[in-house]
C-alpha cells in the first residue's frame, strides 16, 4: 500500500473517532471537522503541534491561520517548503474553549499519531511547544519546554526538536532568535 493510501485511511479513521465524548459533541455542535493532519507523505520532516484552532478547524487543516502563516515563513527560512513537510497535531479535534489537550485525549489520539509517524518514517520531528514536546517524547506534563529546547531528542528512529510554538512568537517577537537557534539542525540536515 501506499504511503498516501495509508495517511487517507488513517484520516478516515479519525474523522470518525468518537473515543473523546466531549471533543467529538464539541465537533459535532459547532460543525467543526477534524485535523488529521496534510503533507507530504515521503517528508523527511514532519512539524507537530500541539490541536487546532479555530481556523483550523473549520478548513480540517492544521496551521492555517496566524500561527501556520509563520510557520510557514519560518520553513522558508529553513529552506523547506510546506508542501514538502508533513504537519499533524497531537489532538485531532479541537478542544472546547482552545483549553490544553488533556492526557486521556491525548492517549487516544495517540495511536493515530504514531500511525502516522510510522508510515511517514521522518528524519526529523519539529515540536512546537510544550504540549506536543512533552507528550510525543512521554515527558511529564508539567515539564517545560525551556528544558526541552537545545537537544536533539529521540522518538524510535526519529530526531526530535522542541521549541517555542509560533503562536507564542506572535505575543513574543524577541523569542524569534532562540527559536532560529533551534531550528538549525534541521536546517545543516
Amino acid at each position: 500500500m501506499k504511503k498516501s493510501q495509508a495517511l487517507s485511511i488513517i484520516a478516515k479513521n479519525v474523522e470518525t473517532c468518537t473515543l473523546c465524548k466531549e471533543l467529538a459533541e464539541y465537533r459535532s455542535a459547532n460543525s467543526y471537522l477534524t485535523v488529521p493532519g496534510i503533507g507530504n507523505p515521503n517528508a523527511k520532516l514532519m512539524v507537530l503541534g500541539e490541536a487546532p484552532g479555530k481556523d483550523e478547524a473549520e478548513k480540517g487543516e492544521p496551521f492555517v491561520g496566524r500561527s501556520g502563516k509563520l510557520l510557514t515563513n519560518i520553513m522558508k527560512a529553513l529552506g523547506w517548503e510546506r508542501e514538502e513537510i508533513f504537519i499533524a497535531n497531537i489532538l485531532k479535534c479541537r478542544p472546547p474553549n482552545n483549553r490544553d489537550p488533556k492526557s486521556d485525549e491525548a492517549g487516544n489520539c495517540r495511536k493515530f499519531l504514531d500511525m502516522q509517524i510510522r508510515c511517514i518514517s521522518p528524519e526529523w520531528i519539529l515540536c512546537f511547544g510544550r504540549i506536543s514536546s512533552v507528550y510525543l517524547l512521554g515527558k511529564d506534563p508539567s515539564t517545560s519546554i525551556g528544558s526541552l529546547r537545545g537537544e536533539v531528542h529521540k522518538h524510535n528512529s526519529c530526531n526530535v526538536l522542541c521549541t517555542y510554538h509560533p503562536s507564542y512568537l506572535l505575543r513574543t517577537p524577541s523569542a524569534k532568535e532562540k527559536v532560529w537557534n533551534d531550528l538549525q539542525p534541521i536546517r545543516k540536515s
